[in-house]
C-alpha cells in the first residue's frame, strides 16, 4: 500500500487557499482514481485509492498544517508501512508559481507541516512533491501569504499545476521517487 499525504487546512475559511494545494492535488488523484467514500480516521479525511494497480491511500490531515504529523504517524503505524511507501504533497513559497519538485528526502524547508511529520516520523527519509507558490509580495508577511486565495491569473496556473502534480504522484505510486523526480523536476 501507498500513503499520498496532502497537507491543508481544514475548513471553509481556507479552501482553495496557497496553503492548501496538497488538499488540491487529493481532490484530483480521489476523482481520478478513488475507489471509495471519504472517511474520517486517523484525524484526517481519508479515502482509498487504486493509482496504476497501487492500493493507495489519499489522507488530509484535519489537525491544521503544523500538526500534520499526528496523522502520518497514524496511519503508517496502522498500515505498517515503510517510508518509501509515503510521499507528501505540499505548498512552497520559496518555488515559483507553478514550479514542481520531488525529492526522496530531505529537510523542510521551511514548509510548518512538513517539519511537524519529520519531527514525529523521526526521519525525514520520505518523498515530498513540493508546488511552488511563489514568494511573499512586499509588504505581505507569510502566514497572511500563505493563507490567501490566489488571484484569477494565478488560479489557472494553479490548476494546471495540479493537475500535473496528480500525473506526478500516480508516476511514483506506480515507477518510484526516481522515476518521478527524472520527469517532474
Amino acid at each position: 500500500m501507498k500513503l499520498v499525504v496532502g497537507l491543508g487546512n481544514p475548513g471553509r475559511k481556507y479552501k482553495d487557499t496557497r496553503h492548501n494545494v496538497g488538499y488540491s492535488v487529493l481532490a484530483e488523484l480521489r476523482r481520478r482514481h478513488g475507489v471509495g467514500t471519504v472517511r474520517s480516521k486517523f484525524h484526517a479525511d481519508v479515502v482509498e485509492a487504486n493509482i496504476k494497480g497501487e492500493r493507495t491511500l489519499l489522507l488530509a490531515p484535519l489537525t491544521y498544517m503544523n500538526l500534520s504529523g499526528t496523522s502520518v504517524v497514524e496511519a503508517s503505524r496502522f498500515y505498517k508501512l515503510s517510508l518509501e511507501d509515503l510521499v507528501v504533497v505540499c505548498d512552497d513559497m520559496n518555488l515559483p508559481l507553478g514550479k514542481l519538485r520531488i525529492r526522496a528526502k530531505g529537510s523542510s524547508g521551511g514548509q510548518k507541516g512538513l517539519a511537524d511529520i519529520i519531527n514525529r516520523l523521526g526521519d525525514e527519509q520520505f518523498a515530498r512533491l513540493r508546488i511552488g507558490i511563489g514568494e511573499p509580495p512586499a509588504g505581505w508577511n507569510s502566514p497572511d501569504f500563505v493563507l490567501s486565495k490566489f488571484n484569477k491569473q494565478e488560479k489557472t496556473e494553479i490548476e494546471l499545476t495540479v493537475m500535473q502534480a496528480a500525473d506526478a504522484v500516480a508516476l511514483w505510486a506506480s515507477q518510484g521517487t526516481e522515476a518521478c523526480m527524472n520527469r517532474h523536476n
